[in-house]
C-alpha cells in the first residue's frame, strides 16, 4: 500500500489474485513481485560474496551487514546443533530463509506495491510473504530438511522409529510416537500460519492508516514503515530460530544425554570475518 494513494474503499484479499496464465500456470500478483525479490536477493548475495574477501576498508556497509548477520546466525545454529557436520548442512538453508523472508517482507511494503498499479482491476503487485502459498511452501521445505538431517543423525530406521513403535512391546513409546507425529504437522502449520498472519496483518495496518488519514498519510506512514522494517527483521529471525530449534529437537537423543557435544566458540567462520 502506498502513502500517495487516496483510497475510497479498502480492497482486502486474503489470497493472492490471479493476473494471467503462462504455460498453463496461473501467475498471481505475489508471484510476480516474489520473482523480482528472488532475483534481487541473488544479485545482492553475489555482490556480497565478491566483496567479502577484500580488505575491511573496502567493504561497504551492506557487505559488512551481511557478514555480521551471517556470523551471528551461524553461531546461533552452532549453539542449537552440537554436531558441526550437521550444522554446516542446516545453517546455509536456515540463513538463506532468513535473508529471503526479510527481503520479501521489505519489498512487500514498498510504496508502489498494492492498488497503485492494477491489471484488469487487480493489484499488480502483492507482498510475497503475505501469500499463504509461499509461507506454506517454505514450511514444507523446512520440515523436509529437518527430516533429512534427522535421518543423517539417527539413520532411516532410527528416524522412523521416533514416530512408529510397536504398541505391544512399548505402548507408552507408541503413544509418544503418535504425539511426535502430530507435533510435526503442528509445526508445519504453525510456521506457515504465523508468518502469513503477521505479514498480512502488517499490510492491513498500512491500508487502514492510508484509508483513515487520506492526504495526511505521507506524513504518518514513514514512521510505520520504520516500524514495519523492524517487524520484518523480527519475523525473519523468528522463522529462522524456529527452524533451528525444531532441527535441534529432531536431532536429540531421546532418553540419553547428548554426548555429541563439541566446544562451541564464538569464532569467525570465514577467513577475514574478524576484520569486519
Amino acid at each position: 500500500m502506498t502513502p500517495f494513494f487516496v483510497a475510497e474503499a479498502m480492497h482486502v484479499s486474503v489470497k493472492a489474485e490471479k493476473l494471467f496464465q503462462f504455460a498453463g500456470i496461473d501467475i498471481t500478483n505475489s508471484m510476480l513481485l516474489g520473482f523480482f525479490g528472488y532475483l534481487l536477493l541473488l544479485a545482492w548475495l553475489f555482490f556480497v560474496s565478491k566483496k567479502a574477501a577484500v580488505a575491511k576498508s573496502k567493504k561497504g556497509f551492506f557487505t559488512r551487514l551481511a557478514i555480521w548477520c551471517y556470523t551471528g546466525l551461524y553461531n546461533t545454529c552452532r549453539q542449537a546443533i552440537p554436531s558441526e557436520k550437521i550444522c554446516r548442512v542446516v545453517a546455509p538453508f536456515a540463513i538463506t530463509l532468513f535473508f529471503y523472508i526479510a527481503l520479501q517482507y521489505y519489498i512487500g511494503i514498498l510504496p508502489f506495491v498494492g492498488e497503485v498499479v492494477t491489471w484488469n482491476g487487480t493489484p499488480l503487485l502483492r507482498g510475497p510473504d503475505a501469500d499463504l502459498n509461499l509461507t506454506f511452501a517454505l514450511s514444507i521445505l523446512t520440515i523436509v530438511m529437518i527430516q533429512f538431517v534427522a535421518t543423517i543423525k539417527h539413520g532411516f530406521k532410527g528416524n522412523i522409529g521416533r514416530y512408529l513403535r510397536n504398541p505391544l512391546k512399548d505402548p507408552m513409546g507408541f503413544f509418544e510416537g503418535i504425539l511426535e507425529l502430530i507435533a510435526e504437522f503442528s509445526r508445519l502449520v504453525a510456521l506457515s500460519m504465523r508468518l502469513f498472519g503477521n505479514v498480512f496483518a502488517g499490510e492491513i495496518l498500512l491500508m487502514i492508516v492510508v484509508w483513515l488519514t487520506q492526504f495526511a498519510s505521507p506524513i504518518l506512514l514513514p514512521f510505520l514503515y520504520i516500524f514495519e522494517m523492524f517487524i520484518g527483521g523480527i519475523q525473519a529471525y523468528v522463522f529462522f530460530s524456529l527452524t533451528v530449534a525444531f532441527t535441534g529437537l529432531a536431532l536429540a537423543e531421546h532418553g540419553e544425554p547428548n554426548h555429541d557435544t563439541e566446544s562451541i566458540e564464538q569464532k569467525p567462520i570465514e577467513a577475514g570475518v574478524e576484520n569486519v
